[in-house]
Parts: C-alpha cells; sequence; structure tokens
C-alpha cells in the first residue's frame, strides 16, 4: 500500500508552486486531481516552451506526473455543483491563486464544511490571504528581490542576482505539502477541518533564519561576500583551481587543522592570526590569499582526491555533470515514464524516500482525461471507500 493512498485531494493548481507541492503527495499515492479550466485551455505551464506541443510540455511533465485532470467551470452553477459533490468524497481542497480568489471561488473552510466538516482547505498564495497585498500577484522573483535574497547573493561589486532556480516556489511547495498534511492529520484527530495559509512571502522571509535573528537583535547587516563566501566561518567558500572551482569549507575547528596538513602548510593554525574562527575572519583577505596561491596550481580533480572525506570539499557542477553522479543512480533519482506525447521522458525522481514503498510514475494527465470516472462514477453516488 502506497503511503498516502486514499488521501484524495482536489487541486485548484496552476505552473510551479502549487502543482510542485502536490506533486510530492501524488508520488506518495494520494489521490491528487487537477481541476482546470476548459475556458482557457487549463493549465497554463502545457504550453511553456521550449519544448512544448499539442497541449502538453515537458515543463507541465515534471509537476504533474502521477495526478488526474478534470476540465470544470468552477465559476458556472454546474461546475460548482460537480465540485461540490467532489467534495463530499475528499480529504483537501488545494489551490495556489491570488489570495483574494480562494474566498471568492468559495473554496475555503468556511464555504465548504456544510458540505464536508472534515475538509481541510489549502491556499499557497503570494502574499497571504489576508494582509494589505493579498490582492497582488507574486512571483518567485519579485519576493527573492522583496525579501532579501537578491542583495545577499552575486559579487560586491556586481549587482544583487536572483538564486538560478526557482526557488522561492519551490520550498514553499514543500510548506504547502507539509502544512497540507499537517491539516489532514489535525481533521482525522479531531474530526474537523481548517484552512492552511501558505505564502511565498512568509516562506521566503523565513528562510533567513539566522540572518534575520542578527539583525533583529544585534543589528546585523549581511553584506555580498566575494566567492560566494561564508559571512562568518573562514574559510568556506568558492576557491578557482587551475581548471575550475570547488567550495572548501572549514565549519569546524579541526577541519583548518587537517586542511593545512593536506596542504603542506602546518604552520598555518600555528600563527596567531589564523588559530580561531576569530582570528582568521579578522586576517581573512590574509588568509584567503595564501589559500588561493596554493589551490589555483592544481586541478579540481585533484584537490577532489587529496582532501574528499577529510574536509568538505566539492566540485562545482554544471548541470550535465550534476546529472551524471554516480549518487544519482545510486539514490534512484532518475525515473523513465512513458508519454504519449514526447515517448520515453527521463525526469527526477521523489527525494522522499520511505523503507516499504518504491514509488511508480505515470505521466501527467492530458486536459480533462479523468472526466468520465469522476463525473460518471463518482457522482453517481458512490462514495470513497
Amino acid at each position: 500500500m502506497k503511503p498516502l493512498e486514499g488521501t484524495r485531494i482536489l487541486s485548484v493548481e496552476q505552473y510551479g508552486a502549487g502543482p510542485f507541492a502536490t506533486s510530492l503527495l501524488a508520488d506518495m499515492g494520494a489521490e491528487v486531481i487537477k481541476i482546470e479550466d476548459p475556458n482557457t485551455g487549463g493549465d497554463v505551464s502545457r504550453t511553456v516552451i521550449p519544448y512544448a506541443e499539442d497541449q502538453d510540455s515537458l515543463f507541465f511533465q515534471s509537476l504533474n506526473r502521477n495526478k488526474k485532470s478534470i476540465s470544470l467551470d468552477m465559476k458556472s452553477k454546474e461546475g460548482k455543483e460537480l465540485f461540490h459533490s467532489l467534495v463530499e468524497n475528499s480529504d483537501a481542497v488545494f489551490n495556489n491563486l491570488r489570495g483574494d480568489v480562494p474566498d471568492k471561488l468559495g473554496i475555503n473552510y468556511k464555504q465548504l464544511k456544510g458540505i464536508n466538516p472534515k475538509i481541510v482547505t489549502c491556499s499557497l498564495t503570494g502574499f497571504g490571504t489576508s494582509g494589505s497585498m493579498k490582492k497582488k500577484p507574486a512571483y518567485d522573483y519579485l519576493l527573492q528581490a522583496m525579501n532579501g535574497h537578491m542583495s545577499l547573493t552575486g559579487e560586491p561589486d556586481g549587482p544583487p542576482s536572483k538564486f538560478g532556480l526557482s526557488i522561492v516556489d519551490f520550498s514553499t511547495g514543500m510548506m504547502a505539502a507539509l502544512g497540507l498534511m499537517i491539516g489532514i492529520s489535525q481533521a482525522q484527530n479531531k474530526a474537523k477541518g481548517s484552512d492552511v495559509d501558505v505564502s511565498l512571502f512568509d516562506t521566503s522571509l523565513s528562510v533567513l533564519n539566522y540572518l534575520a535573528i542578527w539583525h533583529l537583535n544585534k543589528g546585523y547587516e549581511p553584506k555580498r561576500n566575494s566567492f560566494s563566501a561564508h559571512p562568518t566561518l573562514v574559510p568556506s567558500q568558492l576557491f578557482p583551481t587551475k581548471d575550475g572551482y570547488m567550495i572548501v569549507m572549514c565549519n569546524k575547528e579541526k577541519f583548518f587543522n587537517i586542511l593545512s596538513d593536506e596542504i603542506d602548510r602546518p604552520d598555518l593554525p600555528k600563527n596567531d592570526k589564523f588559530k580561531d574562527f576569530q582570528a582568521r575572519f579578522d586576517n581573512k583577505d590574509e588568509l584567503i590569499k595564501i589559500l588561493n596561491d596554493i589551490f589555483i596550481k592544481y586541478q579540481t580533480d585533484y584537490w577532489l582526491d587529496r582532501l574528499e572525506g577529510k574536509v568538505p570539499i566539492a566540485p562545482v557542477n554544471t548541470v550535465e555533470e550534476a546529472l551524471s553522479q554516480h549518487l544519482v543512480s545510486e539514490r534512484d533519482m532518475i525515473v523513465d515514464v512513458d508519454s504519449k506525447t514526447f515517448g520515453d521522458i527521463r525526469m527526477l525522481g521523489t527525494p522522499i524516500k520511505i523503507s516499504d514503498f518504491n514509488p511508480t510514475y505515470v505521466e501527467g494527465p492530458a486536459l480533462g482525461e479523468h472526466n468520465d470516472e469522476f463525473f460518471e462514477n463518482l457522482l453517481a453516488g458512490q462514495k470513497k471507500k
């Protein structure tokens, strides 16, 4: 039996953050039913280029495997009636709409509890379902800018930079999946549902974490550091090698002692300028120059062979190199999924490993592919067992 088998989630979702959240649950066996508007062509991610054709795209497939799709006009009288019939036999209603829309669409707990008192409604929005900005649309890039991420990223003498991936979308999707399952667990224990409110704003702010507590209590104002250096730990940063770059981290005192021995500079920890974290921080420029002059002499593989397993170290890989690492296959992180549009698709597997469960993967659905299954069977009176 799949971990979440028997859990039914109705999802009014589109594009990235929302579908990512429910894909995590679908991989674990939850029945995720995408509700797509037939008047707009369904989830906009079906047409995201560069690899899109016939209302399908590789972008869509990456976020919507193991789901079902029904086409339903939620604004029409008939559509609402069909939706309410589905709610009767579901555990949750999820959406990633603008903050004021769930209430307008009638998909909050207060509007659905009369149909199903145990229903959990979860909204993944830009700025939350309350507050002065709930009506504003939000996107990953905007939140990276608003909540300080870009001010921390890039070289000190360059412009602020965004993260290379939609990290706010993905991290908020994880929070939403967690929040949704907390809500469902609570509903099962208390026989009463609830609203779960998760936003890009709150999540992107929350990951400031230790930087925020430093600032709020001590007035600390972080600045960008050259070569992606840690703000306080030295050496813990990017170093150029003869043929590329690598990260070396000495986040414990013992690692600096080991590093010094391995690069044939056992004298460094004995120098008062470099004897501990504070001394190395105070004399950072001098120490980094010494290390740079040493690391640049040899290729990255040389340093990996010499330091791996002794000091935290990693190469700076390209995406191709990252996907080619031995551990990727050892951890079953690339899977094959058969697709009608694209044939055999290789994509990343679930990062969640359950000891007695081997996930299976089915391609993301066509728009309205499962209309007959639900509109003819479920609404004919069959109840969820």
